[in-house]
Formats: structure tokens, C-alpha cells, sequence
């Protein structure tokens, strides 16, 4: 084998401009802590990026939360696709900073409602509601400590 071939990974990686892409583009992380009994606790999140790093909020009592108190480990996947070699996506393994601050928690809620429900910034009540929410949840700010990623199209029809 020669060594100066790029291996299959190498091969499939996306550019920092790709991955750019399919944060702005994908609407689901989903978002694995370590559960109280050891077992991975999976869920999909709507989530906003932020200097090129992902947050999410959540109520404070749920449970990825009190996870993520605990240990704050996460795994967070993003993928795409249907068939095999249409398949690319990001797997980010992270350290979460839990944001407790209610005015910064109610700005973060207003980030992810105008990236997920268009103009809703604009209509009457919205900001109270949002601080209304703020009060009851944290922002999740995801330091990414390692990053993998795969884009099978790069393949082009070969495994």
C-alpha cells in the first residue's frame, strides 16, 4: 500500500466551509449526555451556532440537563441523507457550559426563534412569552473538544 494515498476518511472530510454549510442548512442536533445510570441519553435538539460552535436551550429540569450538571460530556451528530452514499454529517464530541443568566437565556431564546419560526420576533406578546420561558430553561453552550465528519458523495458511487 502506498503510503502517500489519502485514506478513505481523509477522503470523505468536510471542508470548514462545508461544515459551515450544513450547520446553516440541518435543523436537528441530536444531543447525547451519560445518563444517571450510565447509558447514553439521546435527543434531538433545534439548535443555533454561535462563532461556529452549537448551543441549544432546554428546560432546566429535564433531564439532559441534570446529565449534563453531572458530567459534561456530550456527543452532538448532525447527519443527512438517505441512501449510503448520499450520507454526510458532523459528530462533535463537547464539554457543555449550562448559561443560567435569564437575560442571556432570553436572547438565546430569541436567536432560535427567528432561525426556526421565521418572524415571530414581530408578533404580539412573543418577547414576553420568550422571557416568560427564559425563566424556566438554560442555554447549552457546546465547546467542541473533537470533531469528525464524513461526506460519502465524495466517494463517488465507490466503497
Amino acid at each position: 500500500m502506498d503510503d502517500a494515498l489519502p485514506s478513505r476518511r481523509d477522503q470523505i472530510k468536510l471542508t470548514a466551509e462545508e461544515q459551515r454549510e450544513l450547520l446553516d442548512t440541518e435543523r436537528i442536533v441530536v444531543v447525547s449526555t451519560i445518563g444517571p445510570r450510565g447509558w447514553p441519553h439521546s435527543m434531538p435538539m433545534w439548535f443555533t451556532v454561535r462563532d461556529g460552535e452549537l448551543w441549544v436551550w432546554s428546560y432546566a429540569k429535564s433531564q439532559k440537563v441534570r446529565n449534563l450538571e453531572r458530567d459534561p460530556r456530550a456527543t452532538l451528530l448532525i447527519e443527512t441523507g438517505f441512501e449510503y452514499q448520499e450520507l454526510r454529517g458532523i459528530e462533535i464530541e463537547a464539554e457543555a457550559e449550562l448559561i443560567r443568566d435569564t437575560a442571556r437565556v432570553a436572547e438565546f431564546g430569541a436567536e432560535l426563534s427567528a432561525r426556526y419560526a421565521g418572524g415571530i420576533a414581530q408578533v404580539e406578546g412573543a418577547a414576553e412569552a420568550l422571557q416568560a420561558q427564559a425563566a424556566k430553561r438554560v442555554a447549552i453552550h457546546f465547546n467542541p473538544v473533537r470533531t469528525a465528519t464524513w461526506d460519502h458523495r465524495k466517494l463517488g458511487g465507490t466503497y
